[in-house]
């Protein structure tokens, strides 16, 4: 049975409205009870820090056999403003590498001049080129002149048609118009349409922290596009609930394009499918309304590694796990900019608090994105599953990390 190719491509973009608002908060970890450290801000997402937008595209289309060029397509665009729409000013940056198998635009000026400006995009592997040239071209005719942007990817390639080219620049121009404060969808959305976490459907995933330094009231905020991590290392709250799951709810091919030597056919349990390695990347945004210098921010990239490394994953040989972190603090060192900077930033011995919020964040953002993923189905009828809530729960119980 061959299924037919629909030949409409069905983009959605994601505007803040109050159906997606409750849908966005109905699934989401912290429904299910999932145990997490710290406060958070009103919307728990990168946009609690003041200034900072997210918009995002979606491109699903088709369905059934690949055909290199016509799909099926299951990728996007997600673009975050440090400082949103209005502003084409530099904030101070910092980037970690954990693991470079992976690519992110930028890393030049992050590294010589400790400085990024927005939007940031995110998207897949092929497409860096075209949101990039999206990117510059919206820069150019709003600002009058183009800006260097950074552009990170992960690979979508089990699901998606990624040697079909489908993202375009117009793509990026429209996750930028659809950027907005407020709550962000999570899961199978932008960027992180076709990915996979730790072997269940991932995609992109938020969270935030309120924290106090110096009498002060800050932000950090987190926003990743899981593509990452091994089944059965999986820790959710402490819990190894990756050694529960290791052989079921698997990824498998549905019966129609299932041949003698490839991977055994879905059952209604998830079970028969073949674990995928630590393979595919992550990219993690932290931003801050904290006062840091480029320095400073290095250290805090760093930290998100920690918050990756909570829920078990050891940044394998094939993964691209790269971080950028970015503060809104007024101060940035703009290298085109001819007058002298004036700028502050808190003491080293009172970072630890802003440390600690990053672990915290990262780590819910990538539960957040696994928690909103739904199961789908992509290219030869592959399909992943998404976390079965009411199993992760179960396993909690188990494992004494939810006391009702």
């Amino acid at each position: 049975m061959r299924h037919r190719f629909s030949k409409k491509i069905f983009v959605c973009t994601f505007l803040i409205l109050i159906s997606v608002q409750c849908d966005a908060r109905l699934q989401r970890a912290r429904n299910l009870g999932v145990p997490f450290e710290g406060d958070t801000g009103q919307f728990n997402a990168i946009t609690d820090v003041p200034g900072v937008e997210v918009g995002q595209i979606t491109l699903i289309s088709g369905e059934g056999k690949l055909e290199v060029g016509k799909g099926p397509v299951r990728t996007g665009v997600t673009v975050i403003f440090p400082l949103g729409k209005a502003s084409d000013a530099a904030v101070n940056a910092g980037f970690f590498n954990l693991n470079g198998n992976g690519e992110m635009t930028g890393q030049a000026y992050l590294q010589d001049f400790g400085v990024a400006y927005g939007p940031i995009g995110i998207t897949n592997t092929n497409a860096i080129g075209q949101v990039y040239s999206g990117i510059t071209q919206w820069t150019s005719q709003k600002f009058g002149s183009a800006i260097w942007p950074v552009v990170a990817e992960t690979w979508d390639g089990m699901l998606n048609d990624i040697e079909g080219f489908h993202v375009q620049p117009q793509h990026a121009l429209q996750a930028i118009d659809s950027a907005r404060s407020g709550p962000v969808e999570e899961g199978n959305v932008g960027g992180g349409t076709g990915m996979v976490c730790f072997g269940f459907k991932g995609g992109i995933g938020t969270s935030s922290r309120a924290i106090t330094l110096q009498g002060k009231k800050y932000t950090v905020g987190v926003l990743a596009q899981c593509n990452t991590g091994k089944r059965d290392v999986l820790r959710i709250a402490g819990a190894p609930v990756g050694r529960e799951f290791a052989t079921r709810w698997l990824g498998c091919y549905e019966k129609a394009f299932a041949a003698p030597d490839r991977q055994p056919l879905c059952r209604a349990d998830g079970t028969g499918g073949v674990p995928t390695r630590d393979q595919g990347s992550i990219i993690i945004i932290v931003g801050t309304d904290t006062p840091l210098s480029p320095t400073q921010l290095n250290r805090v990239a760093k930290r998100a590694a920690l918050g990756l490394a909570r829920l078990g994953s050891y940044s394998g040989n094939d993964s691209g796990d790269l971080i950028l972190s970015f503060s809104t603090a007024k101060g940035a060192n703009d290298p085109d900019n001819s007058l002298t900077v004036t700028s502050t930033q808190i003491a080293n011995k009172d970072i630890d608090t802003v440390f600690e919020a990053t672990v915290q964040a990262t780590e819910e953002a990538i539960v957040n994105a696994m928690v909103a993923a739904k199961t789908m189905s992509g290219i030869d009828g592959y399909t992943v599953f998404g976390l079965p809530h009411d199993e992760l729960v179960g396993q909690l119980h188990k494992y004494n990390r939810l006391k009702n």
